[in-house]
């Protein structure tokens, strides 16, 4: 058999931990500097009234029972599987200490069995030093990964699209959870108005030469209540169709580290949710789809990025398309 041609999740977690290992989303009612006022209102231009996470804690969820009906759940799939207590929504290191402490015990009970890991959803611009400490310290006993978003590699479309950092924050933000000891996993959005597909190519390149673990890539979506709807029903949103967003696709793995490991491919929002794109393709469909463009290619994961010798008919590849 083949070696795969880009390096998926699943098959890199089982590897890592023995056995099958799921996520399991918690909303710890957490905010961001963007919409408190702080830096900004209304949060980026795409994020829903969620933070991109599940409502549960405004709903009268609390953490411990989120996180023991998201164990149940789990274990109806497979009862010898692990978990993921993935802190989602908003950005989770912007809170005091005493708040991130108390977060954090909802999941110490459980670490080691069933909990193998914990991730934390924030922003390169929230992670005070305290809490680097904190995680660090918490990744002493489990595997800890810090999730931020870059989603672009343009300081200008950053500030258009409401995220207020910059690409030298992500940078340092990086560089200090390694410090810690800490994973990260890099965020990214291919067809951001304004970014196209050189933005989606050197997005990939800054994620590469950051050095992060993992990366999550998706298609930008047009979600109901974000002020992106506003911009796509005044026409100023471009929404990638399959082929396209397949090709960009491609190109953004080529330029990744080959170690780097890709936990996303494609977004997931409930059709009620998104206005567009409303193509629906499975997650597998499209991963079979990026597998078959990168073997046209003669390409895999790596190819194209700095440092890496890449195979002749990839080269070949690259001229003969002008890169």
């Amino acid at each position: 058999m083949n070696p795969p041609l880009f390096r998926s999740l699943r098959p890199w977690l089982l590897d890592t931990f023995g056995r099958p290992v799921h996520r399991v989303a918690l909303d710890a009612g957490s905010t961001c500097p963007n919409r408190d006022g702080s830096s900004g209102f209304g949060g980026c231009v795409y994020c829903d009234v969620e933070g991109s996470g599940t409502g549960a804690l405004r709903s009268g969820s609390d953490l411990a029972a989120q996180l023991k009906a998201g164990m149940a759940r789990v274990a109806r799939r497979d009862a010898d599987c692990g978990v993921i207590a993935y802190f989602q929504s908003y950005s989770n290191t912007y809170v005091d200490i005493e708040r991130l402490d108390e977060v954090l015990s909802a999941v110490e009970p459980h670490l080691g069995q069933p909990v193998l890991c914990v991730s934390v959803a924030t922003r390169p611009d929230t992670l005070p030093d305290w809490a680097l400490k904190r995680l660090g310290e918490l990744a002493q006993r489990t595997a800890v990964w810090i999730e931020l978003g870059l989603e672009t590699a343009s300081d200008k479309l950053l500030q258009e699209i409401n995220r207020f950092h910059t690409v030298a924050d992500f940078e340092r933000a990086v560089e200090r959870c390694h410090a810690a000891g800490l994973s990260v996993i890099g965020h990214a959005i291919l067809g951001l108005p304004g970014d196209g597909r050189d933005g989606a190519r050197h997005t990939a390149e800054v994620l590469a030469r950051c050095g992060v673990e993992g990366v999550k890539v998706h298609n930008l979506m047009v979600l109901r209540k974000t002020q992106l709807e506003q911009w796509w029903r005044d026409g100023k949103v471009e929404i990638l169709e399959p082929k396209t967003y397949v090709d960009w696709l491609a190109d953004f793995v080529e330029r990744l580290g080959p170690d780097q490991v890709l936990h996303r491919i494609t977004g997931d929002a409930p059709l009620e949710q998104r206005l567009a794109p409303r193509w629906d393709i499975h997650k597998s469909a499209l991963r079979e789809l990026l597998e078959a463009e990168l073997q046209r290619r003669g390409s895999r994961q790596g190819s194209l990025c700095p440092g890496i010798i890449a195979p002749l008919s990839t080269r070949n590849e690259g001229l003969r398309k002008g890169l």
